[in-house]
């Protein structure tokens, strides 16, 4: 057999390994409840930030929040993993000061308040896992109603006096999160 022949067929059956090996990988769906991030300020060209919400967005789909997020109970605030939020400079939540870096923000939902809940454990699947002893803050917000529903659990930034609001909701219960600088 000629070289030319032995390298070009060696070359050839390189070339399918490779091709055959990137066919073959897997990737998974599209979550069916994404992963959103929030940030204050909200304008992307604004680089210098003061907070940023990562967490995954549930839907309701004809169920009700208190089937996804019980009254009384521990809520990761989302799905899936515990939503993580990061402060870029120190702030307060009502009298607690929180310094800058990652925290998990778990809720607590109740019928006329929510308790907001800064903890230090970060990559925590669900809210399974909660341990009291690791909270840095809590503060209970009123629950008002929206003129709206939505459909997807969702959260937003927006200016506040002294600091910033973290503005949750989901089908018409709002929540606001008032942190200070």
């Amino acid at each position: 057999m000629k070289k030319s022949t032995v390298v070009a067929t060696v070359a050839f059956a390189f070339t399918m390994l490779l091709s055959s090996n990137a066919n073959a990988q897997k990737f998974p769906d599209l979550d069916k409840s994404p992963m959103d991030v929030a940030a204050y300020p909200n304008d992307y060209k604004d680089a210098a930030k003061i907070a940023k919400v990562t967490y995954s967005r549930p839907q309701l789909k004809g169920r009700s929040i208190d089937e996804l997020a019980p009254s009384g109970k521990v809520w990761r605030t989302g799905a899936n993993e515990a939503a993580e939020i990061t402060f870029y400079k120190d702030m307060k939540l009502g009298q607690n000061n929180v310094k800058a870096g990652t925290y998990t923000i778990y809720t607590i939902p109740e019928k006329a308040s929510y308790t907001v809940i800064i903890n230090k454990d970060l990559n925590v699947w669900g809210s399974y896992f909660y341990k009291q002893e690791n909270d840095v803050a809590r503060l209970s917000v009123p629950v008002t109603e929206g003129t709206e529903s939505l459909e997807n659990f969702s959260m937003v930034f927006t200016k506040a006096d002294n600091g910033i609001m973290l503005n949750m909701g989901w089908d018409k219960m709002r929540i606001a999160v008032p942190f200070t600088e």
